[in-house]
């Protein structure tokens, strides 16, 4: 006859590990029969899983994980503004454009809250942060890694949906400058030339020089590389140019229509230029 006492149970414990208890009943270890006659008598309703939870769901992506015009534009934002979390398989993207974060959101088919810090210098920024395996490793798959910043290159895009991309890119880290100034104002002081440009910026030259192979075999674009002033204590910093004319080309290629997901303060500048110049 054996005689269990608690130094027995510890010890035994401290062996077994997880599932531990298969195979065993009340009539075989005093741990099982403690169990059930603490539960012995009571009565259990089952209830609809978060039915009392006070914090709401916060749901999954519903967006296929394939390429689509979708896809594309949060592929692109995701590669400039967004953070894929070393070893967590968490996904953060981050704007100081709140809309910006909401169409994010809204693609991706999620109904997490949309929160919001200050930075530094006083300004708020808005943030989305979830965790999806699925999504972060499909985001591995295509080319998107940890620390990006300083190490994208090329993106496994398909042509058809290149434009979204660029689209996503350029409202990610990206700027549409729109300027009227007068370059002959000695020669011809009335005389007014209105500039066009766009720029992809990144810390990543590689990354620069691959949107410029693929805007060049696709919409026979060339463009230019320019190295930034490097701030101190900063990486190098490089921007892609386009001019005029390219520009225009560009971004008739990025807005093909009114509704496509976007940026408003920076498609508003491309509207009001294109509308200007009958380019609408």
């Amino acid at each position: 006859m054996v005689l269990w006492t608690r130094g027995h149970e510890c010890a035994l414990d401290r062996r077994i590990g997880k599932n531990w208890a298969k195979g065993l009943t009340a009539a075989t270890d005093p741990r099982i029969a403690r169990a059930a006659a603490a539960h012995r008598g009571k009565q259990y309703v089952r209830r609809t899983p978060f039915e009392d939870c006070k914090w709401p769901v916060a749901g999954s992506t519903t967006l296929p994980l394939e390429w689509s015009d979708a896809m594309a534009y949060i592929v692109g934002l995701t590669a400039t503004d967004g953070c894929l979390y070393t070893g967590f398989r968490k996904i953060n993207f981050k704007s100081m454009d709140r809309a910006l974060v909401d169409t994010y959101r809204s693609l991706l088919g999620r109904t997490n809250r949309i929160k919001e810090q200050t930075t530094r210098t006083g300004g708020t920024v808005y943030f989305l942060d979830f965790a999806d395996t699925r999504l972060y490793r499909w985001f591995e798959s295509i080319g998107l890694t940890p620390r990006k910043s300083l190490t994208l290159g090329a993106i496994d895009v398909p042509d058809q949906f290149l434009a979204s991309l660029l689209r996503g890119l350029l409202d990610g880290d990206g700027t549409i400058y729109n300027l009227t100034h007068a370059p002959t104002r000695a020669t011809y002081p009335t005389y007014r030339y209105e500039r066009l440009w766009t720029y992809f910026s990144s810390a990543s030259r590689p990354h620069l020089e691959w949107i410029q192979r693929r805007a060049a075999a696709s919409y026979g674009l060339r463009g230019r590389i320019e190295k930034q002033p490097r701030r101190e204590h900063r990486h190098d910093f490089f921007r892609l140019k386009y001019g005029n004319r390219e520009s225009i080309k560009l971004l008739l290629t990025l807005y093909p229509t009114p509704d496509v997901p976007r940026l408003e303060r920076k498609w508003k500048i491309w509207n009001g230029y294109a509308s200007r110049h009958a380019l609408n």
